[in-house]
């Protein structure tokens, strides 16, 4: 019997081609919208396999409707929407697309770094908005980031790209916080590891890029803005809920920092008229850090490769909860 796989968006062809000549039944959703979360129990109930991304809500209820899964893939290497505890407990392998996109994240985050420093964003606005008048020696100024110190919360395979990044092209000092220290790239990068609170006293750009858990959870919150530099910029291409974004308004309206880059906001979409998007230090993105044809195009063979060698030989190159092959 031909497995059948639920594609949920239209994801690169590279990713698609590789199912198609395994001679899976693919059902893809075609639709300029996400499918509710009633759509996609619906659907995956008379299916093997789910390729999914992060807007799909794969939480306990979706799981107890369809435990009957064989496999789920996420494109994306995040899985916070996914209950990895029910899918594990129903003996769900759960893949996900590591590295892929790890260039293409630190490239972004260090694009806002230098748009936030040079309130890139808000002297766009000006031209667009009339407002590019006479030569103002005084007006607008922005900061160099040459020697400054780079703080990066959670120096994983971003981290460490966005800290080579601006190593090599402003000598930035690295410092770091993660859950355990990161030898191999205090090698690599002449990286201090500090405790979180003295890499907040101490960063002139902090740079988030930790997984949510329990714990990152809004961990950038009203106390940890307060503790930082009033010339320190904040950058977040990682998860929204990792900061408090009221918090972090405040903290930049009230001059506790200088201004931030988001790439991720909290909640998503931000609204329109969110206050962040009209302040002069302020640089938000609407969650592109993966967008360039390689990362994405790279994501979709790993996602796909995960079902394929899953029904090959009972193996998923990438997974998040090896435990369950074990058994």
């Amino acid at each position: 019997m031909k497995k059948k796989i639920l594609v949920s968006r239209l994801y690169p062809k590279e990713g698609i081609r590789l199912l198609e000549k395994e001679n899976f039944h693919l059902t893809l959703w075609e639709e300029k919208r996400p499918m509710t979360q009633v759509e996609l129990i619906e659907k995956a109930k008379s299916h093997h396999a789910l390729l999914c991304t992060l807007t799909e809500k794969i939480d306990s209820h979706f799981l107890t409707q369809c435990s009957h899964l064989e496999i789920i893939s996420q494109f994306a290497v995040g899985y916070d929407n996914i209950d990895i505890d029910a899918a594990t407990g129903f003996g769900i392998p759960v893949g996900f697309t590591p590295d892929a996109m790890s260039e293409a994240t630190a490239d972004i985050a260090f694009g806002l770094m230098i748009a936030v420093a040079r309130k890139m964003f808000f002297l766009h606005k000006t031209i667009i908005n009339g407002r590019w008048g006479y030569f103002n020696p005084t007006g607008n100024l922005g900061f160099e980031l040459k020697d400054k110190t780079l703080g990066i919360f959670g120096l994983g395979r971003i981290g460490v790209k966005m800290a080579k990044r601006c190593k090599n092209a402003y000598d930035m000092d690295i410092i770091y916080h993660n859950r355990t220290r990161n030898k191999e790239a205090e090698k690599l990068l002449d990286a201090t590891y500090l405790g979180f609170d003295d890499l907040l006293l101490k960063s002139d750009v902090l740079s988030v890029h930790c997984a949510l858990t329990p714990e990152t959870k809004e961990i950038f919150n009203r106390s940890a803005f307060k503790k930082m530099k009033p010339s320190a910029i904040f950058i977040n291409t990682a998860r929204g809920p990792i900061h408090n974004e009221k918090d972090l308004s405040s903290a930049i309206s009230s001059g506790e920092i200088w201004g931030t880059g988001l790439d991720v906001t909290n909640p998503e979409p931000m609204q329109p008229d969110n206050a962040l998007l009209f302040m002069e230090n302020a640089c938000v993105l609407p969650h592109v850090g993966s967008g360039t044809q390689e990362a994405r195009n790279q994501m979709s063979v790993l996602a796909a490769m995960n079902i394929i060698e899953f029904y090959r030989n009972k193996q998923v190159p990438h997974i998040v909860n090896p435990e369950v092959l074990a058994h």
